[in-house]
């Protein structure tokens, strides 16, 4: 007798929340996943705080395990390219290709497609724009980092973190980096006890109506 064929992966239904009723911060990790992911979605499982990963797709093909575990503890999922070149300074074959491979090795791991995009480095233009709405795809950037790539200190971490950690803020980091996942227990429960929610993007931008290819927030000086 045949075995009957493995469920999909189904996200448990979240607590709603309404970010523009009480405070919330979406902490973001780009690159990932990285090997210290589990650890990090340990402390996240502990806290019952939510994160938004944006994945690169070498690595979910390498790491697909940590992807299906993201979904399946409610976590969303972006995309964040395959390989991590400057799209500005791609063809767009390979942005194109980029993305769908990516989107692919996640489909494949969890069974679920991104609806969210962010460029390797951040950066963008028209061409990036209109290729990610032909994806269906807004393109999420942040309001601040925590530039934990840059100093490596768990202290300098967690002090830049808190000091751009806002009502409605995204906050870019990396699971990649060993002392921003040492330091993540210390950040929920200060967050946590000043009040704020820990939720994902999808939280944050739910009130802004944005449309496939959208950017924002928008880097100062741009229109959309």
């Amino acid at each position: 007798m045949l075995a009957a064929p493995a469920p999909a992966v189904a996200a448990p239904k979240a607590k709603k929340v309404d970010c523009s009723q009480v405070k919330c911060v979406a902490l973001t990790f780009d690159d990932g996943p990285g090997k210290y992911a589990g650890t990090l979605l340990d402390t996240l499982k502990k806290y019952d705080a939510k994160a938004t990963f944006f994945l690169q797709g070498q690595y979910v093909k390498s790491r697909p395990s940590y992807v299906k575990r993201m979904v399946k503890e409610g976590h969303a999922i972006g995309n964040h390219g395959y390989s991590h070149p400057d799209f500005t300074k791609s063809s767009e074959a390979t942005i194109r290709s980029e993305i769908k491979k990516t989107n692919d090795e996640i489909k494949k791991a969890a069974g679920v497609e991104p609806k969210l995009l962010r460029p390797p480095y951040g950066l963008s233009d028209l061409t990036v724009q209109d290729i990610a709405a032909e994806f269906g795809m807004p393109i999420i950037l942040w309001t601040g980092g925590s530039r934990d790539w840059e100093s490596r200190n768990e202290e300098k971490i967690k002090k830049q973190t808190l000091s751009v950690a806002k009502g409605n803020s995204i906050v870019l980091m990396h699971d990649w980096v060993k002392q921003t996942v040492d330091s993540m227990p210390s950040i929920i429960k200060t967050l946590q006890r000043s009040g704020y929610h820990l939720v994902t993007v999808d939280d944050v931008i739910k009130g802004e109506d944005l449309k496939a290819g959208d950017v924002f927030p928008l880097p100062e000086g741009w229109e959309q």
